[in-house]
């Protein structure tokens, strides 16, 4: 086994390191427990699966430890632009 130091800058980086850490040990066990010929969609599939929500809950943290910043900070510096009207529009179904 490989003996790594990792350091992280603070405790996102920390929690995505133990994350990142877990999901390949459920992907190793994965691919010991599947059976012959069907390892590879299997834990490509797990993977896929596993990326998508470790991707997205470590946004959804960096978004949340900025607006935690920011409101600490008394908020953010000025208003947000709103969409001018009839610009934000969804298209219809079967339209161009």
């Amino acid at each position: 086994m490989s003996g790594r130091t990792l350091s992280a800058e603070d405790e996102l980086e920390a929690v995505a390191m133990e994350q990142a850490r877990a999901m390949v040990r459920e992907l190793k066990q994965l691919a010991d427990s599947t059976p012959d010929g069907r390892v590879l969609a299997a834990v490509e599939q797990a993977a896929v699966d596993r990326g998508r929500r470790f991707v997205r809950d470590r946004l959804q943290d960096v978004l949340n430890a900025q607006a935690a910043d920011l409101e600490k900070k008394g908020g953010a510096a000025g208003p947000a632009p709103a969409a001018r009207p009839g610009t934000a529009m969804a298209r219809r179904r079967g339209g161009c």
